[in-house]
């Protein structure tokens, strides 16, 4: 028996889609593994099926199937199929991701740890504020904005204010010096003074930022206590959601400053949307579903229109690592401030860019490529480095993953950024910006070397006595072997790499022999041995 939770009919009543019950609920509570209709299907009511009952699941439910998990909950995803469900929760659903595909219906994972009331409660929430026309409360969104901000100042070097159409302020950077009138009366009331706001449309300001994208200029205006300033509108297409006023300062506002202001006109028009009319978790929902697709584990055909790309053109991976030498929590917030640079960064160059944050690392998906990207593209990764260098005080590194000819590839291109960003790590190449074609020979040598690692028998017993001879003996053999393997054979060479005598070096490289019985003059040996000893 299938058990509702609510005591009135739901049939012809509209509910919420299915985007907007995921941004609810969200990772890790629960997370997409296929959508064949899209994420835009009608959820018209929750419901809670048990399988020893026989299914009895209607159009536009979303069944949660909470007595089977896996392989166990197949017969119930496939009737609730035959039935036309919007989409179908499990457990450990990875496993049935097939059979919800061939059903043709949506399937969520819900987490291990979560509880099915829970579930339950947040769904029903978002259906019935939809079907009672209007919104659940999903929290405030202006601390991003805040914090957005902040980082939009940083880049232009100005002071920054975010305002929506009826120009009040939405959040504004922090207090600086030369704070000119209109900027100190439009924090103080939350939003701009009349006399000053009838200026701006006497000049025809408002005009051309509802005009569409572009930079609008304001010139320094001393009798009236105006300093210069620049402007930029927030749209949604030819919609106008609000407008971003930096002003000069003491200082006058970075060469950068309008390409900055023109990619966070961009960044923030789903935050303003979000503000305005959807769910505030609505940004997460779309991360999450940039992570799906980076993990390999969504169909892109089915969120690609949700992430605002085209899955038929090519695509880029950027990846970027923070360092691991500062605490936790300062870590956590430098890497909140570099989302918002790198989202500002991107989307000047790519409207259609997002970014996600996943395992620590931050990943910004660059889709719609034209031709010959990649030095654009390089360009950018460098100037987002420098800029985090220069404004954030961190060094971060960026890897470019390979462009891939289709979105579907995209977690192909993520893996090769991975890939550099780990060589990095190990200190192979000395730049903060590298792609694999850079340091391709470094990530191949790496990857055999952690096959060899996870390889015990694939051991030349010799060595690992070398080795541990070496270990109780002060450790000088393995280095001197080391070196002369690296440098050809080049004894003055390796002496000046350890900075010690060439006939100390052939001396150590003599011991090493007679201690293994490795023969250094074999060339098989050599290879061997100088592979073996770098574990």
């Amino acid at each position: 028996m299938v058990i509702t939770a609510t005591t009135e009919p739901t049939t012809g009543v509209p509910g919420a889609s299915l985007r907007h019950v995921l941004a609810t609920l969200g990772e890790p509570l629960v997370r997409v593994l296929a959508a064949p209709g899209g994420l835009g299907v009608g959820v018209e009511d929750v419901v809670i099926h048990d399988p020893e009952d026989p299914p009895d699941a209607h159009p536009g439910d979303l069944v949660l199937v909470i007595g089977a998990r896996g392989r166990s909950a197949a017969g119930a995803i496939r009737a609730a199929g035959r039935s036309g469900a919007a989409a179908v929760a499990v457990k450990n659903g990875s496993a049935v991701v097939h059979v919800a595909a061939d059903a043709g219906i949506a399937l969520l994972e819900v987490g291990h740890e979560a509880r099915w009331e829970q579930v339950e409660a947040l769904a029903r929430g978002v259906v019935d504020a939809a079907r009672a026309g209007g919104e659940a409360d999903h929290g405030e969104v202006l601390g991003d904005l805040f914090s957005l901000a902040q980082t939009i100042a940083t880049l232009t070097g100005g002071l920054v204010s975010i305002e929506d159409t009826a120009s009040r302020v939405l959040a504004y950077s922090r207090a600086g010096d030369e704070v000119d009138e209109l900027r100190r009366l439009s924090i103080l009331g939350r939003e701009g003074p009349e006399r000053y706001l009838a200026m701006l449309r006497e000049w025809g300001v408002y005009q051309r930022l509802r005009a569409g994208e572009g930079i609008v200029r304001i010139e320094e205006r001393p009798d009236l206590g105006i300093r210069r300033r620049i402007a930029a509108g927030i749209h949604a297409g030819s919609q106008p959601l609000g407008t971003i006023w930096v002003q000069e300062g003491a200082h006058p506002l970075t060469e950068s400053a309008e390409v900055a202001l023109l990619g966070a006109s961009r960044a923030l028009a789903p935050q303003l949307i979000r503000h305005r009319m959807l769910p505030s978790p609505e940004l997460r929902l779309r991360e999450d579903l940039l992570a799906g697709l980076l993990e390999g584990r969504l169909d892109v055909e089915s969120v690609a229109d949700d992430i605002g790309a085209d899955p038929g053109k090519p695509a880029m991976v950027l990846g970027f690592s923070l360092p691991r030498d500062r605490a936790a929590t300062d870590r956590q917030l430098r890497r909140a401030e570099l989302v918002h640079l790198i989202t500002v960064h991107t989307a000047a160059y790519r409207r259609s860019a997002l970014v996600s944050v996943i395992g620590g690392r931050v990943y910004a998906l660059l889709p719609d490529l034209p031709e010959h990207a990649e030095p654009r593209i390089l360009a950018l990764a460098k100037e987002i480095v420098g800029t985090a260098r220069r404004h954030l005080e961190v060094g971060v590194r960026a890897a470019l993953g390979g462009v891939v000819p289709r979105l579907s590839d995209a977690a192909a291109s993520r893996g090769d950024a991975d890939r550099v960003l780990a060589a990095m790590a190990r200190g192979h190449g000395t730049a903060d910006v590298a792609s694999l074609a850079d340091v391709r020979a470094e990530v191949l040598l790496s990857e055999v070397l952690a096959f060899l690692g996870e390889q015990p028998r694939i051991r030349d017993p010799r060595l690992t006595e070398l080795v541990a001879h070496d270990a109780e003996h002060g450790g000088i053999l393995v280095p001197a072997v080391l070196a002369y393997l690296d440098a050809f054979g080049d004894v003055r060479r390796a002496a000046r790499e350890l900075n010690i005598h060439p006939n100390t070096v052939r001396y150590r490289v003599r011991r090493a022999g007679e201690v293994s019985g490795i023969d250094l003059a074999d060339p098989a040996q050599r290879v061997l041995t100088q592979l073996l000893l770098r574990l």
